[in-house]
């Protein structure tokens, strides 16, 4: 209780604060004289067993030297704390102004930009692009593209019917409605027939729907693209030279097509288009030596199904069979797709997963 010693308790404690170089340091100087055991603290409860005259005086004595050890405490925490400060600003700083990279690059859907590149195709020959509704009526989708009432597309295995409501009020039951998600885009076709000038140099692409099962290689609703001429004269041979030139516009100049005969109810004569295989050139045909996948050694890849259109079309949407005629055909992109970019599961095109979509880049 002596002075000195009450001086130099405050001394070391003032000592130990200055010396405390960061917070951490100054929380355990301040444990150590200011803490329940420091030295002040078990100076202040011997103040008791002191006598009267002598309990004022070393009560004073003590507060005075707790009362500076406080006040430097405060000090030195409020230095420490401000040094922090700054320092967590020079170290966390961000340049606002430098180019980003947290977002990475996305990417076009593959057959977005498939159908494009082939609807240029025929942008740049003249042709315009047309669309139309999903959700068609059944005479546009069958009827007036010559599908007979019996036909096998026409039930419910293979096209899916929108429900409607009958008369009395209840809701139509299988193919009731008469209304249908297009199950190819033909229907677009009908209807620039019925709501265009003649001579019509139209392509056609959109997404359609069919009653298939996902899996590697089908899927419940794709993507077509057709096209459909109409002017005097036309032939199968100008049906043929235009072929041509999409597969070589797409595919390399020494692309070569083939026709094969086939049956459509919209096109008469109608044929199955092939084209030679891009992969192997036709090199892997008899050839075990060098067997190609895509083409299964065959040489060639068939593309899609064209012809002539029927008469019984262009009567159905007004036009005059003895002074028009014209060609038609179409494709699935999907197709295309796996073709030219060796794509072995469709639902990869489908599932939204970026690593897919992510290589084919942002080509537009």
């Amino acid at each position: 209780m002596k002075p000195e010693e009450i001086e130099r308790m405050r001394d070391e404690a003032l000592d130990a604060f200055a010396a405390a170089g960061d917070l951490d340091a100054l929380q355990a100087a301040k444990v150590a004289h200011t803490g329940g055991t420091s030295p002040l603290a078990l100076a202040n409860r011997e103040i008791g067993a002191l006598p009267p005259q002598a309990k004022a005086e070393a009560g004073k004595r003590i507060g005075q030297a707790r009362g500076a050890v406080s006040k430097a405490l405060a000090g030195r925490q409020a230095e420490l704390e401000a040094e922090r400060d700054a320092r967590v600003l020079v170290e966390e700083a961000v340049d606002v102004t430098l180019p980003h990279d947290r977002v990475p690059a996305g990417a076009r859907h593959p057959l977005t930009t498939m159908m494009e590149r082939v609807a240029d195709v025929f942008v740049s020959m003249g042709y315009e692009i047309a669309e139309g509704p999903e959700v068609e009526a059944e005479w546009f989708n069958f009827d007036a593209l010559n599908f007979v009432p019996d036909h096998p597309a026409r039930q419910t295995q293979d096209t899916f019917f929108v429900q409607g409501t009958r008369e009395d009020g209840k809701p139509t039951v299988d193919d009731e409605s008469g209304i249908v998600l297009r199950t190819h885009t033909s229907p677009v076709q009908a209807r620039a027939l019925l709501d265009r000038e003649l001579p019509v140099y139209i392509v056609c692409p959109g997404r359609v729907y069919r009653t298939d099962e996902l899996d590697a290689t089908h899927t419940p609703v794709f993507h077509q693209i057709e096209l459909l001429a109409i002017d005097e004269g036309l032939t199968m041979s100008d049906l043929k030279g235009t072929l041509d030139h999409m597969v070589k516009a797409l595919f390399g100049a020494d692309m070569k097509t083939r026709l094969r005969p086939n049956y459509f109810p919209f096109t008469e004569p109608s044929a199955e288009m092939d084209m030679l295989c891009y992969v192997c050139r036709g090199e892997s045909v008899g050839n075990p030596d060098k067997p190609c996948r895509t083409c299964s050694s065959e040489g060639w890849i068939e593309l899609g199904g064209c012809g002539m259109v029927n008469p019984r079309v262009l009567v159905a949407c007004g036009v005059d069979p003895e002074k028009y005629s014209g060609f038609a055909f179409g494709f699935g992109i999907e197709r295309m797709l796996m073709f030219r970019h060796n794509v072995e599961d469709m639902r990869d095109m489908v599932e939204g997963d970026v690593r897919f979509t992510r290589p084919f880049g942002m080509e537009i």
